[in-house]
């Protein structure tokens, strides 16, 4: 766990990217946001890893459902059957999975990936296809690596699915879905918001890993949101990434939602986010200023 000269493992590759076609640019944004990240000279790094299985999706949804997806014959969570969104989405999960695996090891990791947490046992909706949060949580928990797992979902909506999925499979003794998307909802509630952030992250050492969902869409500009400025937003990622590095409770984090015009103004909140995950866990001269997002005129 020590912050010199190390680096946050990002787990991305070509493969978890796809044109989804829709509204949501999630499935295409992550190889933006980690450029920018690099561009930025965060000292990240870019592991390897795997695809999750069939079977791993299976912990945490219908088999039938699995495989219907995966063969883009069922509708995924975009809407379509798209043949490239399906061969995404296993890698999309793996990459949650491998950062929680990482987490536990290392302390910290990055899964730049989104669409979870409205993923039901059985079906798929709102840009969420498989719910990579459950899944990584079920194979954690049947391999003996974790017994108490907090899923922290700071985007702007209610995790439905996840909460749908934890009651389907009787994980509420082990699995915690803090979905803030369930309490605050305008720019009124950014201070009840923050107070029980600090209130929550109390409660970590309870936890041996804590998912956290740091939603850009949280933003008060964004179309689908939003609760908090970008200096709040800063000041939540510092709460939570602060609070797990202080009691040594592992973390895994990505990205979801973000819906701003232009795409720039979403990576810049992304691009806080890790600076303000650097600035908890490395000794780095990368840490500087938060962006603030460009304003539309800033950008052609």
């Amino acid at each position: 766990m020590s912050g010199i000269e190390r680096s946050i493992p990002v787990f991305y590759c070509e493969q978890l990217l796809a044109n989804s076609q829709s509204f949501s640019p999630s499935a295409g944004k992550p190889r933006q946001v980690v450029a920018n990240w690099q561009a930025a000279g965060l000292p990240i790094s870019l592991p390897p890893f795997s695809p999750v299985t069939v079977e791993e999706l299976s912990l945490s949804h219908d088999p039938g459902y699995v495989r219907g997806v995966l063969d883009a014959t069922l509708p995924n969570g975009f809407g379509n059957e798209l043949p490239e969104v399906a061969h995404s989405l296993p890698w999309t999960t793996g990459s949650m999975l491998a950062a929680a695996k990482e987490a536990l090891l290392s302390g910290v990791a990055c899964a730049p990936v989104s669409g979870f947490h409205h993923a039901h046992y059985d079906s798929g909706g709102g840009y969420c296809t498989f719910n990579g949060l459950t899944v990584t949580a079920a194979k954690l928990l049947a391999e003996g690596l974790a017994q108490r797992v907090m899923i922290l979902d700071c985007d702007q909506h209610f995790g439905d699915g996840t909460e749908q999925i934890i009651e389907q499979l009787s994980l509420g003794r082990s699995v915690e879905n803090v979905s803030f998307g369930r309490w605050f909802h305008e720019p009124a509630h950014a201070s009840a918001y923050l107070a029980r952030l600090r209130e929550i992250v109390a409660r970590l050492s309870d936890f041996d890993l804590v998912l956290y969902q740091a939603g850009a869409d949280v933003h008060v500009d964004d179309p689908l949101g939003g609760v908090l400025t970008t200096e709040q937003m800063v000041l939540r990622d510092r709460i939570v990434f602060e609070a797990a590095r202080r009691h040594a409770i592992p973390l895994a984090w990505n990205l979801t939602g973000g819906y701003q015009d232009p795409i720039e103004r979403v990576l810049a909140l992304h691009l806080n986010t890790m600076r303000a995950c650097v600035g908890a866990y490395c000794d780095s001269a990368a840490v500087r200023r938060p962006l603030s997002p460009p304003r539309q005129t800033d950008v052609e």
